[in-house]
């Protein structure tokens, strides 16, 4: 491809509404262009990145069995209310009637497009396991859409779902497409960190930039997304009497910050109170004073409850709750989830449910009971590692494959069932397993870039090598022109800046679009009878002989393959 016939022009200056340096380094290199908040086009160099992307996805699904297909990104919405979906979700689930009035869905995955296929053509178990993929786009109607294609609406992902006869088949499946999805990563030059997470795993990328939080030990090699992680709750008091119940004045004392200074005790000798709500009850979550709820497991503690909220002040008048100074002592009408810290200190500080005044030396079961108690708490930077007791970290990261058992929540619903080997039906056992290819473009250039531009690893580059030529020298445009020839009868992908531009703004663009190898033709480099050659992430160039360029060219080229 000639620069000059190239559709998209770089860019000199970063958009001023490019954070991710992914982002600015996408338009900048003309790899794609917004349309709208969060609605990308690729342009042709974007596009050719993404096609071998899904190529090395293609090759490493077929490899385990999978079968590609296309569905059909708009979903009636019938197989979604089958499910309850359509109410589990909110907006981000774009719903729409078409001229017929009929309500339809624009999809952001697929399981129960899959659902409904495996009702139609799964009956025996003769037929499973299978393992479908496709790679489609998908809309999601963000509320904030940021960071480039990172979180962009309109995307673009490899889903794949195995279907089994059992809980065991799809855990001797696992290990297959948790290494083709290391194979993928791997072959497109991204370091990834496997965690765990619901149903799973999900592979993320260190990156200031992302949306999760990674958690994970200095020490062993524990790690788990924020929503998952546990940690080593520390442990207070055990083995002492409990005391009776006092109530005490606690005036404007509405923080657990604020209670505990009041009182002269630590955070720890306090129960926080936590307000939530759905359409129809109040969540009180309850949890030690120096720990925090973790929303996520939360919500799976109460089944996923698609309308969970941080409960409003009406809604808390309403019940007749006293936000700031309210426990679950003589407390009726809500549902209470506890966090098992409660158990492990004596004589707490709690909610008195009347305003300005708390109560001492409340203690779990004696004083109050609860509706479930498990593990609530959010997991930080300095907690203990529940494997090792070291420190825990956290560090920002994109996500960008998961990996999901899903059982048979779908089939289920969708009435998916097969017949085993006595003619006796059961749904079919899922898994969902999701790769953005958007998103993982992304993601190379935040590991692969410096301050001139991209560097691409060679398996997803646009281009293998980028040809210029310097100046206006006959015999300089010559031997170009022929090179460029050469080089593509040889099959070789090459980017050939035939611009009548600078040195200086070739060299820009070069580094800037980040192909493995740059060639320089020169009349300096003519009278050496070579051209220069240098890898983008290299420092050095080196003058190679015509009579050994493409020996050289295949080692360079090896090498940054590695």
């Amino acid at each position: 491809m000639r620069l000059s016939k190239l559709f998209g022009r770089t860019l000199r200056e970063v958009p001023a509404d490019a954070e991710a340096v992914s982002h600015q380094l996408s338009l900048r290199a003309a790899l794609v262009r917004p349309l709208s908040t969060g609605i990308y086009s690729y342009l042709p160099l974007g596009w050719r990145v993404l096609k071998k992307i899904e190529q090395i996805m293609r090759e490493e699904m077929n490899a385990i069995g999978g079968q590609e297909m296309m569905m059909p990104v708009v979903h009636p919405a019938e197989i979604w209310q089958a499910t309850n979906r359509w109410n589990e979700i909110g907006p981000e689930l774009v719903r729409f009637k078409d001229r017929n009035r009929r309500d339809l869905v624009l999809a952001m995955t697929h399981e129960e497009v899959v659902a409904d296929l495996l009702r139609t053509e799964i009956n025996s178990y003769r037929q499973l396991p299978i393992v479908v993929y496709h790679i489609q786009s998908g809309f999601r109607d963000e509320l904030r859409s940021h960071g480039g294609l990172i979180q962009a609406r309109e995307f673009i992902m490899k889903d794949a779902y195995s279907c089994h006869v059992s809980e065991e088949d799809i855990d001797r499946f696992y290990p297959l497409i948790y290494r083709a999805y290391v194979n993928i990563f791997r072959r497109c030059g991204l370091e990834t960190v496997a965690v765990e997470a619901d149903g799973g795993h999900e592979f993320v990328v260190l990156a200031e930039v992302g949306e999760d939080t990674l958690i994970r030990c200095s020490s062993c090699d524990y790690k788990a997304n924020a929503e998952r992680a546990t940690f080593a709750k520390p442990v207070y008091d055990q083995g002492g009497e409990e005391l009776p119940v006092e109530e005490v004045a606690t005036p404007g004392c509405k923080t657990i910050q604020e209670l505990a200074d009041y009182l002269g005790v630590a955070t720890h000798q306090t129960l926080k109170a936590v307000f939530y709500a759905t359409w129809s009850q109040i969540i009180f979550a309850v949890i030690r004073g120096d720990l925090e709820v973790n929303e996520a497991k939360l919500a799976n503690a109460l089944g996923a409850p698609p309308d969970l909220h941080v409960a409003t002040e009406e809604e808390l008048a309403e019940a007749g709750i006293v936000a700031g100074y309210a426990s679950p002592v003589g407390l009726s009408g809500v549902k209470v989830v506890a966090d098992d810290s409660i158990q492990m200190g004596l004589n707490f500080v709690a909610g008195a449910n009347k305003e300005g005044y708390h109560c001492k030396n409340v203690n779990y079961p004696r004083d109050f009971s609860v509706d479930i108690l498990t593990d609530i708490a959010l997991a930080r930077a300095g907690d203990a590692c529940p494997q090792c007791g070291d420190t825990l970290t956290a560090a920002r990261a994109i996500k960008v494959g998961h990996l999901s058992k899903l059982g048979t929540r779908y089939s289920e619903r969708v009435g998916a069932t097969f017949l085993d080997r006595d003619g006796q039906a059961h749904p079919i056992v899922m898994g969902s397993y999701g790769i953005g290819t958007g998103r993982l473009m992304a993601a190379v250039i935040e590991q692969n870039h410096d301050g001139k531009g991209i560097i691409w690893p060679v398996p997803i580059a646009p281009y293998h090598i980028h040809l210029l030529s310097l100046g206006t020298d006959a015999r300089v445009v010559e031997k170009a022109e022929e090179l460029y020839a050469d080089l593509q009868a040889r099959d070789y992908e090459v980017l050939y800046d035939d611009r009548n531009e600078s040195a200086g703004v070739k060299f820009n663009d070069a580094d800037l679009i980040g192909a493995p190898l740059r060639l320089t033709v020169s009349a300096r480099n003519l009278k050496r009878n070579g051209v220069e050659a240098k890898l983008r992430r290299e420092e050095e160039a080196e003058v190679v002989p015509f009579e050994s360029l493409y020996e050289r060219i295949d080692a360079l080229l090896a090498q940054r393959r590695r």
